[in-house]
Protein backbone atom coordinates (compact mmCIF):
# COMPACT_ATOMS: atom_id res chain seq x y z
CA UNK A 1 0.00 0.00 0.00
CA UNK A 2 1.34 3.38 -0.93
CA UNK A 3 1.87 6.21 1.54
CA UNK A 4 -0.81 8.13 -0.39
CA UNK A 5 -3.35 5.40 0.38
CA UNK A 6 -2.41 5.44 4.07
CA UNK A 7 -2.92 9.19 4.11
CA UNK A 8 -6.20 8.89 2.22
CA UNK A 9 -7.77 6.53 4.76
CA UNK A 10 -6.03 7.77 7.87
CA UNK A 11 -5.55 5.59 10.91
CA UNK A 12 -9.00 6.12 12.44
CA UNK A 13 -12.47 6.12 10.93
CA UNK A 14 -16.12 5.93 11.92
CA UNK A 15 -18.45 3.13 10.79
CA UNK A 16 -22.19 3.79 11.13
CA UNK A 17 -25.35 2.45 9.52
CA UNK A 18 -27.04 5.69 10.63
CA UNK A 19 -25.32 7.49 7.75
CA UNK A 20 -27.83 6.09 5.26
CA UNK A 21 -29.43 9.21 3.89
CA UNK A 22 -31.96 7.14 1.94
CA UNK A 23 -33.42 5.90 5.22
CA UNK A 24 -34.00 9.38 6.64
CA UNK A 25 -36.52 12.17 6.17
CA UNK A 26 -35.42 15.73 5.34
CA UNK A 27 -34.57 16.61 8.95
CA UNK A 28 -32.72 13.34 9.34
CA UNK A 29 -30.66 14.00 6.24
CA UNK A 30 -29.78 17.47 7.55
CA UNK A 31 -28.68 15.91 10.85
CA UNK A 32 -26.50 13.42 8.97
CA UNK A 33 -24.93 16.21 6.92
CA UNK A 34 -24.13 18.18 10.08
CA UNK A 35 -22.74 15.09 11.80
CA UNK A 36 -20.39 14.08 9.00
CA UNK A 37 -19.14 17.65 8.64
CA UNK A 38 -18.23 17.60 12.34
CA UNK A 39 -16.64 14.15 12.07
CA UNK A 40 -14.44 15.53 9.32
CA UNK A 41 -13.53 18.53 11.49
CA UNK A 42 -12.71 16.20 14.38
CA UNK A 43 -10.04 14.57 12.23
CA UNK A 44 -11.43 11.16 11.29
CA UNK A 45 -9.83 9.91 8.10
CA UNK A 46 -12.66 7.82 6.65
CA UNK A 47 -16.43 7.65 7.13
CA UNK A 48 -17.84 4.17 6.49
CA UNK A 49 -21.53 3.97 5.57
CA UNK A 50 -22.47 0.73 7.28
CA UNK A 51 -25.20 -1.83 6.99
CA UNK A 52 -25.53 -2.71 3.29
CA UNK A 53 -25.92 0.78 1.84
CA UNK A 54 -26.43 1.59 -1.81
CA UNK A 55 -23.76 3.47 -3.76
CA UNK A 56 -26.20 6.39 -3.90
CA UNK A 57 -26.11 6.65 -0.09
CA UNK A 58 -22.52 7.78 -0.39
CA UNK A 59 -23.26 10.75 -2.64
CA UNK A 60 -24.84 12.84 0.12
CA UNK A 61 -21.98 12.10 2.53
CA UNK A 62 -19.37 13.04 -0.05
CA UNK A 63 -21.24 16.25 -0.85
CA UNK A 64 -21.52 17.23 2.82
CA UNK A 65 -17.75 16.94 3.34
CA UNK A 66 -14.69 18.32 1.61
CA UNK A 67 -11.64 16.16 2.35
CA UNK A 68 -12.55 13.01 4.28
CA UNK A 69 -12.63 9.64 2.48
CA UNK A 70 -16.12 8.13 2.21
CA UNK A 71 -16.53 4.36 1.87
CA UNK A 72 -19.39 1.89 1.81
CA UNK A 73 -19.18 -0.78 4.45
CA UNK A 74 -20.46 -2.66 2.58
CA UNK A 75 -22.49 -2.79 -0.66
CA UNK A 76 -23.92 -6.27 -1.17
CA UNK A 77 -23.13 -7.64 -4.62
CA UNK A 78 -26.57 -9.25 -4.65
CA UNK A 79 -28.42 -5.95 -4.20
CA UNK A 80 -26.80 -3.86 -6.94
CA UNK A 81 -25.31 -4.97 -10.22
CA UNK A 82 -21.77 -3.93 -11.08
CA UNK A 83 -23.16 -1.76 -13.86
CA UNK A 84 -25.54 0.01 -11.44
CA UNK A 85 -22.76 0.61 -8.93
CA UNK A 86 -20.44 1.95 -11.61
CA UNK A 87 -23.11 4.28 -12.99
CA UNK A 88 -23.87 5.71 -9.52
CA UNK A 89 -20.22 6.40 -8.85
CA UNK A 90 -19.57 7.79 -12.32
CA UNK A 91 -22.37 10.31 -11.66
CA UNK A 92 -20.40 11.89 -8.81
CA UNK A 93 -18.52 15.09 -9.46
CA UNK A 94 -14.95 14.07 -10.46
CA UNK A 95 -13.40 15.88 -7.49
CA UNK A 96 -15.80 14.15 -5.10
CA UNK A 97 -15.38 10.78 -6.81
CA UNK A 98 -11.71 10.79 -5.87
CA UNK A 99 -12.73 10.63 -2.19
CA UNK A 100 -15.09 7.67 -2.62
CA UNK A 101 -14.16 4.01 -2.08
CA UNK A 102 -16.57 1.19 -2.94
CA UNK A 103 -16.67 -1.44 -0.20
CA UNK A 104 -18.12 -4.72 -1.48
CA UNK A 105 -19.23 -7.93 0.19
CA UNK A 106 -21.11 -11.16 -0.47
CA UNK A 107 -23.53 -10.79 2.48
CA UNK A 108 -24.93 -14.00 4.03
CA UNK A 109 -26.90 -17.00 2.88
CA UNK A 110 -29.72 -16.59 5.46
CA UNK A 111 -30.25 -13.01 4.23
CA UNK A 112 -30.00 -13.52 0.45
CA UNK A 113 -32.30 -16.00 -1.34
CA UNK A 114 -30.03 -16.16 -4.42
CA UNK A 115 -26.85 -16.68 -2.39
CA UNK A 116 -24.60 -19.23 -4.12
CA UNK A 117 -20.87 -19.72 -4.68
CA UNK A 118 -19.95 -16.43 -3.01
CA UNK A 119 -16.29 -16.45 -4.00
CA UNK A 120 -17.07 -17.09 -7.68
CA UNK A 121 -19.85 -14.50 -7.54
CA UNK A 122 -17.42 -11.89 -6.22
CA UNK A 123 -14.85 -12.70 -8.92
CA UNK A 124 -17.53 -12.27 -11.60
CA UNK A 125 -18.66 -9.00 -10.01
CA UNK A 126 -15.12 -7.63 -10.03
CA UNK A 127 -14.74 -8.66 -13.65
CA UNK A 128 -17.89 -6.70 -14.48
CA UNK A 129 -16.61 -3.66 -12.54
CA UNK A 130 -13.34 -3.79 -14.46
CA UNK A 131 -15.31 -3.67 -17.70
CA UNK A 132 -17.61 -0.89 -16.49
CA UNK A 133 -15.14 1.97 -16.48
CA UNK A 134 -12.41 3.76 -14.52
CA UNK A 135 -14.54 4.94 -11.57
CA UNK A 136 -14.53 1.53 -9.87
CA UNK A 137 -11.17 0.08 -10.76
CA UNK A 138 -9.15 -1.86 -8.12
CA UNK A 139 -7.66 1.28 -6.60
CA UNK A 140 -11.14 2.54 -5.65
CA UNK A 141 -12.60 -0.54 -3.94
CA UNK A 142 -12.13 -2.82 -0.89
CA UNK A 143 -13.62 -6.21 -0.05
CA UNK A 144 -15.33 -7.36 3.14
CA UNK A 145 -13.07 -10.41 3.41
CA UNK A 146 -12.83 -12.88 6.30
CA UNK A 147 -11.38 -16.15 4.97
CA UNK A 148 -8.03 -16.71 3.26
CA UNK A 149 -9.40 -16.98 -0.30
CA UNK A 150 -11.39 -13.76 -0.13
CA UNK A 151 -8.50 -11.99 1.59
CA UNK A 152 -6.16 -12.98 -1.24
CA UNK A 153 -8.75 -11.75 -3.74
CA UNK A 154 -8.89 -8.44 -1.85
CA UNK A 155 -5.13 -8.08 -2.22
CA UNK A 156 -5.13 -9.06 -5.90
CA UNK A 157 -8.25 -7.24 -7.14
CA UNK A 158 -8.79 -4.31 -4.73
CA UNK A 159 -7.00 -1.92 -2.39
CA UNK A 160 -7.39 -4.48 0.36
CA UNK A 161 -9.84 -5.73 2.96
CA UNK A 162 -12.45 -4.33 5.34
CA UNK A 163 -13.22 -7.24 7.72
CA UNK A 164 -16.18 -6.90 10.08
CA UNK A 165 -16.61 -8.41 13.56
CA UNK A 166 -13.07 -9.71 13.92
CA UNK A 167 -10.48 -10.12 16.64
CA UNK A 168 -6.92 -8.85 16.77
CA UNK A 169 -5.81 -12.44 16.11
CA UNK A 170 -7.84 -12.43 12.90
CA UNK A 171 -6.19 -9.14 11.96
CA UNK A 172 -2.78 -10.79 12.27
CA UNK A 173 -3.92 -13.71 10.11
CA UNK A 174 -5.47 -11.31 7.59
CA UNK A 175 -2.22 -9.38 7.33
CA UNK A 176 -0.36 -12.60 6.52
CA UNK A 177 -2.93 -13.49 3.84
CA UNK A 178 -2.96 -10.01 2.32
CA UNK A 179 0.77 -9.48 2.32
CA UNK A 180 2.49 -6.28 3.44
CA UNK A 181 1.15 -3.87 0.83
CA UNK A 182 -2.66 -4.26 0.80
CA UNK A 183 -4.90 -2.07 2.95
CA UNK A 184 -6.26 -3.74 6.08
CA UNK A 185 -9.11 -1.74 7.65
CA UNK A 186 -11.05 -3.82 10.20
CA UNK A 187 -14.24 -2.64 11.88
CA UNK A 188 -14.08 -2.57 15.68
CA UNK A 189 -17.24 -2.17 17.76
CA UNK A 190 -16.94 0.07 20.81
CA UNK A 191 -19.01 0.48 23.98
CA UNK A 192 -17.92 3.58 25.90
CA UNK A 193 -19.19 2.47 29.32
CA UNK A 194 -17.04 1.86 32.40
CA UNK A 195 -19.69 -0.44 33.91
CA UNK A 196 -18.30 -3.63 32.37
CA UNK A 197 -21.42 -5.74 32.94
CA UNK A 198 -23.61 -3.12 31.30
CA UNK A 199 -21.09 -2.72 28.48
CA UNK A 200 -21.15 -6.45 27.82
CA UNK A 201 -24.95 -6.41 27.78
CA UNK A 202 -24.87 -3.68 25.12
CA UNK A 203 -22.37 -5.72 23.13
CA UNK A 204 -24.51 -8.86 23.39
CA UNK A 205 -27.55 -6.97 22.14
CA UNK A 206 -25.62 -6.16 18.96
CA UNK A 207 -23.87 -9.52 18.64
CA UNK A 208 -26.97 -11.73 18.88
CA UNK A 209 -27.97 -11.25 15.24
CA UNK A 210 -24.48 -11.92 13.91
CA UNK A 211 -24.22 -15.19 15.82
CA UNK A 212 -26.99 -16.49 13.55
CA UNK A 213 -24.86 -15.97 10.43
CA UNK A 214 -22.51 -18.83 9.46
CA UNK A 215 -19.94 -16.61 7.76
CA UNK A 216 -19.19 -15.02 11.13
CA UNK A 217 -19.52 -18.08 13.34
CA UNK A 218 -17.41 -20.20 10.96
CA UNK A 219 -14.72 -17.50 11.06
CA UNK A 220 -14.80 -17.44 14.85
CA UNK A 221 -14.54 -21.23 15.00
CA UNK A 222 -11.47 -21.02 12.75
CA UNK A 223 -9.98 -18.62 15.27
CA UNK A 224 -10.34 -21.16 18.08
CA UNK A 225 -13.66 -20.28 19.67
CA UNK A 226 -16.15 -23.03 20.49
CA UNK A 227 -19.86 -23.27 19.77
CA UNK A 228 -20.41 -22.83 23.49
CA UNK A 229 -18.98 -19.31 23.11
CA UNK A 230 -22.02 -18.44 20.98
CA UNK A 231 -24.58 -19.32 23.64
CA UNK A 232 -26.60 -16.69 25.55
CA UNK A 233 -25.49 -13.89 23.28
CA UNK A 234 -21.79 -14.63 23.56
CA UNK A 235 -19.35 -15.70 26.25
CA UNK A 236 -17.26 -13.17 28.15
CA UNK A 237 -14.20 -14.52 26.31
CA UNK A 238 -15.85 -13.87 22.95
CA UNK A 239 -17.14 -10.42 23.89
CA UNK A 240 -13.78 -9.28 25.22
CA UNK A 241 -12.07 -10.46 22.02
CA UNK A 242 -14.51 -8.83 19.60
CA UNK A 243 -15.32 -5.50 21.30
CA UNK A 244 -13.55 -2.54 22.84
CA UNK A 245 -15.28 -1.92 26.19
CA UNK A 246 -14.65 0.80 28.75
CA UNK A 247 -13.57 4.42 28.59
CA UNK A 248 -11.91 6.08 25.63
CA UNK A 249 -8.39 5.31 26.87
CA UNK A 250 -9.28 1.63 27.20
CA UNK A 251 -10.64 1.70 23.65
CA UNK A 252 -7.36 3.20 22.49
CA UNK A 253 -5.44 0.40 24.19
CA UNK A 254 -7.61 -2.21 22.46
CA UNK A 255 -7.09 -0.45 19.13
CA UNK A 256 -3.34 -0.73 19.67
CA UNK A 257 -3.73 -4.53 19.62
CA UNK A 258 -5.21 -4.30 16.12
CA UNK A 259 -2.57 -1.88 14.89
CA UNK A 260 0.17 -4.09 16.29
CA UNK A 261 -1.42 -7.07 14.52
CA UNK A 262 -1.17 -5.31 11.17
CA UNK A 263 -4.19 -3.02 10.77
CA UNK A 264 -3.55 0.14 8.77
CA UNK A 265 -6.86 1.75 9.72
CA UNK A 266 -9.63 0.97 12.22
CA UNK A 267 -13.29 1.76 11.53
CA UNK A 268 -14.95 2.29 14.90
CA UNK A 269 -18.62 1.42 15.31
CA UNK A 270 -19.99 3.00 18.49
CA UNK A 271 -22.73 1.08 20.30
CA UNK A 272 -24.84 2.64 23.04
CA UNK A 273 -26.99 1.28 25.85
CA UNK A 274 -29.92 3.35 24.58
CA UNK A 275 -32.89 1.06 24.08
CA UNK A 276 -33.76 2.84 20.89
CA UNK A 277 -30.14 3.19 19.91
CA UNK A 278 -28.29 6.42 19.36
CA UNK A 279 -28.43 7.01 15.63
CA UNK A 280 -25.72 9.67 15.63
CA UNK A 281 -23.75 9.30 18.89
CA UNK A 282 -21.84 12.56 18.60
CA UNK A 283 -20.85 12.63 22.27
CA UNK A 284 -19.10 9.27 21.97
CA UNK A 285 -17.55 10.15 18.61
CA UNK A 286 -16.11 13.29 20.20
CA UNK A 287 -14.75 11.28 23.15
CA UNK A 288 -12.96 8.90 20.81
CA UNK A 289 -11.54 11.75 18.76
CA UNK A 290 -10.11 13.33 21.92
CA UNK A 291 -7.82 10.34 22.61
CA UNK A 292 -6.83 9.59 19.02
CA UNK A 293 -5.45 13.00 18.13
CA UNK A 294 -1.94 11.51 17.80
CA UNK A 295 -3.30 9.10 15.15
CA UNK A 296 -5.05 11.79 13.08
Amino acid sequence: MTSETRTEFGRVGIWSSALHGSRADDSGRRAIAEAVAELEDLGYGTLWIGGSPSPDDAAAIVSATSEVTVATGIVSIWDHTAEEAAASIEALDPAERRRFVLGLGVSHGPMVPQYAKPYSAMVSYLDALDAAGPAVQPGRRVLAALGPKMLKLAADRALGAHPYLVTADHTAEARRSLGPDALLAPELSVVLDTDIDRARTTARNMLAMYLQLPNYTDNLLRLGFAKSDFESGGSVRLLDALFALGDAEQVKARAREYYDAGADHIAFQVLTADEGGSDLPMREWRQLASVFTDEF
